[in-house]
C-alpha cells in the first residue's frame, strides 16, 4: 500500500470535520482532496512517462500528462 502525504491544514480540517462533527469544512476539504487527487495523478501519467517501455506507450503518457496539465490551468483561469 503507498502512502500519500497530505498538507497540516488539509489534516486538521479532516479532524475538525470528523472528530467534532463540524460540517463547515466539507467544501473546502472536497477542494484540497480534489486538487490533491488532480497532483497524484498527474504524478502517475508522469511517472509512465518516464518509465514507458516503448515509444508509443511515452508518447501516449506524455500528451495525458500534458492534456491533465492544460485542464489544470484552464481551470484556474
Amino acid at each position: 500500500m503507498k502512502n500519500i502525504q497530505i498538507s497540516y491544514e488539509l489534516f486538521l480540517m479532516l479532524v475538525k470535520c470528523h472528530l467534532a462533527d463540524d460540517a463547515t469544512w466539507n467544501d473546502a476539504i472536497q477542494k484540497e482532496l480534489n486538487r490533491k487527487m488532480e497532483a497524484v495523478t498527474a504524478r502517475e501519467v508522469y511517472t509512465r512517462y518516464k518509465t514507458a517501455d516503448t515509444k508509443e506507450e511515452q508518447e501516449n503518457a506524455r500528451l495525458k500528462y500534458l492534456d491533465l496539465k492544460a485542464r489544470r490551468e484552464d481551470f484556474c483561469r
